[in-house]
């Protein structure tokens, strides 16, 4: 029998299953249908993203659901070491995709005269690789030692201290090493290329803002409310950076630290964890599936915009501006068509 906390757990667990669907399958939608995203350099870590985000939906949280309705080891152990080497190799590609997502913008930001000599599809290549390797590397080490199993602290097939009979120390050196080369190094990366965006956009922002107060000290005759309005504009743009910041590093924080530090408190403190707080943390981790297409993608103008020139078309609606675009071509057509009666008789 289920209880209130497993309830709510399962009900997160579907819903962020869900959403991650709807989202990332929206993301791959904007790829295909816009040859323009699929030219730019970072659309290939997005998608690299966004596959991972889906089989994550598809593999390892249908399984932590069935764990949490069933109250036990869903499927066979075979099926077990198969996702649980999906969980491994999933969430290390996806964090250095982050990575790799942040070092493109740091070059296009900090160096935007070079970035198309610096950054080309041959680097990104090249990146991708690096981080299917490392991924497969430290995924392949686990399920060969049959250090995956279905851990009941998390409710899913992943790395299991109790498969590792024999070998705690390798284990442990092994999920040390797991955690430093993808979670801390990502993290170091995102702090360092994003706040070297920030402090960019900062300097852009006061020099935009010199100039704006410039203009508004020549302009005496203007109106108060338009005055403010420039002010108002300067404040949203300065805090418009430190959002969009924030929110690239904040989420990878609060998805990912209580998960990896539920995992390296495991190894050291003989103690046990709570069953809740471990399944809260394995969702959290869920989580950033849901949150990447937000954070990276349909958030930005070109997928809106591409979004909503699907929208029109499934409802076959016309956009303003074609519509517009019709009717004058409709009323100069009118127009001309006595004229050309005329000159034929």
């Amino acid at each position: 029998m289920m209880n209130a906390v497993d309830v709510v757990a399962s009900a997160f667990v579907l819903g962020i299953i869900l959403v991650s669907l709807l989202s990332n399958v929206s993301v791959l939608i904007c790829f295909l249908y816009n040859p323009e995203i699929r030219k730019q350099v970072p659309g290939l870590f997005t998608l690299n993203l966004t596959f991972c985000n889906l089989l994550q939906c598809v593999s390892n949280m249908p399984l932590t659901l069935a764990g949490l309705v069933t109250t036990g080891h869903p499927g066979g152990s075979g099926f077990c070491q198969l996702v649980g080497f999906l969980d491994t190799f999933l969430t290390t590609n996806a964090m250095l995709s982050m990575a790799a997502l942040s070092i493109d913008r740091w070059v296009a930001v900090v160096f935007p005269l070079s970035y198309h000599s610096k950054i080309r599809h041959r680097d990104a290549v090249i990146a991708l690789g690096y981080t299917w390797i490392h991924s497969l590397c430290f995924s392949t080490v686990a399920t060969c030692r049959s250090w995956v199993g279905y851990n009941h602290l998390y409710a899913s097939c992943t790395l299991c201290s109790a498969s590792a009979k024999g070998a705690e120390l390798q284990f442990v050196i092994f999920t040390v090493a797991l955690h430093s080369l993808t979670f801390l190094l990502t993290l170091i990366v995102l702090c360092v290329t994003y706040l070297k965006v920030l402090k960019v956009a900062r300097f852009h922002c006061k020099r935009i803002d010199v100039i704006t107060m410039q203009t508004l000290v020549l302009l005496v005759d203007i109106h108060p409310s338009v005055r403010q309005k420039c002010l108002d504009e300067q404040r949203r743009r300065r805090l418009r950076a430190t959002k969009k910041i924030s929110t690239f590093i904040g989420t990878f924080v609060v998805c990912f630290t209580p998960y990896v530090v539920t995992r390296i408190v495991e190894l050291f403190c003989p103690g046990p964890i709570s069953p809740h707080w471990g399944v809260l943390t394995k969702c959290l981790a869920y989580s950033k599936a849901a949150s990447d297409p937000f954070v990276y993608s349909l958030l930005r103008h070109q997928y809106r915009k591409t979004c909503s020139l699907l929208v029109n078309r499934i409802l076959k609606r016309r956009p303003l501006n074609s519509s517009s675009n019709t009717s004058n071509v409709n009323t100069t057509s009118n127009l001309q068509a006595p004229d050309n009666k005329t000159v034929g008789q």
